[in-house]
């Protein structure tokens, strides 16, 4: 059975960011674990990143932070990326794609987490 499990957590970086200029920096971990009993490998990423409540940027490609791992039943690969917004809190949610080692596709949802400038919060 194919099953991956999405685990997120973001901060809120203030000395990257620069509000008069509405520069808004946030830091998230992903946490990636296969669940399943079959092997997978992360091809895409596919992200909406809202700006408060005015706007929502898509961004899509290939892998994660460059690589693009296959996951063995049991194994968890954990990177950390960043979002700059021009609002003071934003969100982000999407879908990574994957592939077994027979070819078929799956989609996995990454839950909505939370980017606010004022605290730290995990999902």
């Amino acid at each position: 059975m194919f099953e991956i499990s999405v685990k997120t957590e973001a901060k809120y970086l203030a000395e990257e960011s620069n509000p008069s200029q509405l520069k808004y920096v946030f830091a998230y971990q992903i946490t990636i674990t296969n669940v399943g009993d079959v092997t997978a490998q992360l091809l895409r990423r596919h992200w909406y990143i809202r700006h408060a409540e005015e706007s929502i940027e898509e961004v899509e490609g290939e892998g994660v932070v460059g690589k693009q791992p296959w996951l063995e039943p049991g194994e968890s690969f954990q990177y950390v990326s960043g979002a700059v917004l021009d609002t003071t809190f934003g969100s982000m949610l999407g879908y990574y794609t994957f592939k077994d080692r027979s070819g078929e596709s799956y989609k996995v949802h990454i839950p909505e987490f939370m980017l606010v400038q004022d605290g730290k919060f995990v999902n």
